[in-house]
């Protein structure tokens, strides 16, 4: 088919090197020219390095000693620049939105805090502390261990609180406690060393019975006297600390038994005719007064007592024959402790006291000889009770038989009607059971008000 000229030149355009000679490039070997020489350019263009980059940041001045030193600007973040397959190009991207790292959130402004002095913190009305504190006040309250035992000396169980009334100073009060659970025990024990050395020795052999008679949850301290009173161990568990300590006094030993000499080369030295035989003159001799300070040991265990948790029931059981003599403490001020504190005595007779009709001869005292048996006027007064035995095994079963009902007492409490403080405040407790044996202790001095 023949083509004019016109339609020849808008016809499309082939590569023929002889015209490409004749009248220059064409536009297809200008573009490639093009696209070469910016190649060219930016791969002959050096990339700034990670120093370079570093040195143009601003470069903090020297420290000064009239300007502080500025702070370092944060290390830039890393990033990884390992290549990653095509795939993956998506993963390495960032998130959309401020980085953590970029743009790290500001803490929240902590609240100022204000000091002010104690107390002064002003209470809003009507809250619960402000309630709390109005309705507390301070009472008054008095707890009456009770012991009751048949004929027969057992103790009577299974007795309710409408079988108790209880009266101060002759006026009934209304029970507010009552229990009959067995509380753990704190005692002191108190031997006396001041009796006949053939009642101590037989004393020392029943040891092993007396710390058999406590429980793991008791805790116990032993105390001597004669002429001074000597506590021995502080209160502890029944461990073998104290069974050691109980081994010790074994070796113990009282007064000579016999009366005192008086005379003779055994009392003053040897004489001739009757005259001594360094001086020549007769000697005055008198006898020794005895030192029974049973007062002053009964006063320290209480003390020693007033320290335990309340919680606790008190108990002294002392091992003597009762004799006093010689004490700075009279019988009204310890009682007095013993009753405030709350604190009952249990005692256990021997010796002299453990004699038949001992009780009516010890009622009368002789001038500079110590006075008789006054456990029965502490025990009495305290609640507790006196065991009188002789022999050996008597005395060991004594020891479970005064532990066990300190510790198995009805327990009743009541709110005083009369305010804290004043002078002592006789008890009486009933039990409305025929043939029984009520023991409780005959009154009380209340403590003084608590200082405001």
């Amino acid at each position: 088919m023949h083509q004019t000229k016109g339609e020849a030149d808008e016809g499309p355009q082939r590569f023929c090197p002889g015209r490409d000679r004749r009248e220059g490039t064409s536009v297809t070997q200008r573009s490639w020219w093009k696209l070469w020489v910016l190649a060219l350019a930016f791969g002959l263009m050096p990339a700034a390095s990670p120093g370079q980059q570093a040195a143009q940041q601003e470069i903090p001045d020297a420290p000064s000693a009239k300007r502080p030193a500025s702070q370092f600007p944060p290390p830039a973040p890393r990033v990884n620049t390992s290549p990653l397959p095509e795939d993956d190009k998506s993963a390495a991207e960032p998130p959309a939105g401020p980085s953590s790292e970029e743009a790290p959130v500001p803490a929240a402004p902590s609240p100022e805090v204000k000091t002010v002095p104690a107390g002064s913190v002003p209470q809003e009305p009507g809250s619960p502390r402000d309630q709390l504190f109005t309705l507390s006040k301070v009472v008054d309250f008095v707890l009456v261990p009770v012991t009751v035992k048949d004929e027969d000396g057992r103790l009577v169980n299974g007795l309710l609180p409408k079988d108790f009334s209880v009266f101060e100073n002759g006026t009934q009060q209304q029970l507010k406690f009552f229990t009959s659970d067995p509380f753990p025990l704190s005692a002191a024990i108190i031997f006396d060393l001041s009796m006949p050395d053939v009642a101590v020795r037989k004393l020392n052999q029943t040891f092993p019975a007396l710390q058999g008679a406590f429980s793991q949850f008791d805790e116990v301290a032993v105390y001597t006297y004669s002429t001074a009173v000597r506590r021995v161990t502080e209160f502890g568990g029944v461990n073998e600390k104290l069974t050691a300590m109980l081994n010790q006094m074994k070796t113990q030993t009282g007064r000579n038994s016999g009366p005192p000499v008086l005379g003779g080369p055994l009392g003053s030295g040897p004489m001739v005719n009757g005259l001594p035989l360094e001086s020549g003159v007769p000697p005055v001799l008198t006898p020794p007064k005895e030192s029974h300070t049973l007062n002053d040991a009964l006063l320290a265990a209480a003390m020693d007592l007033s320290k335990q948790p309340r919680d606790r029931r008190k108990i002294i059981f002392i091992v003597s024959d009762g004799r006093e003599y010689g004490s700075k403490a009279g019988y009204t001020d310890t009682l007095k402790v013993l009753l405030s504190n709350e604190v009952t005595v249990y005692a256990l007779a021997v010796d002299s006291a453990a004699i038949p009709g001992y009780k009516k001869l010890a009622q009368y005292k002789l001038p500079g000889l110590a006075r008789g048996n006054i456990l029965p006027k502490y025990a009495g007064a305290t609640g507790g009770e006196v065991f009188t035995e002789f022999s050996r095994e008597a005395m060991e079963r004594v020891y479970s038989r005064a532990t066990g009902d300190a510790r198995n007492q009805y327990t009743l409490g009541y709110n005083t009607r009369t305010g804290p403080g004043g002078g002592y405040r006789e008890i009486e407790v009933r039990v409305f059971r025929p043939k029984v044996k009520v023991a409780a202790k005959y009154g009380y001095y209340p403590l003084p008000a608590p200082a405001k």
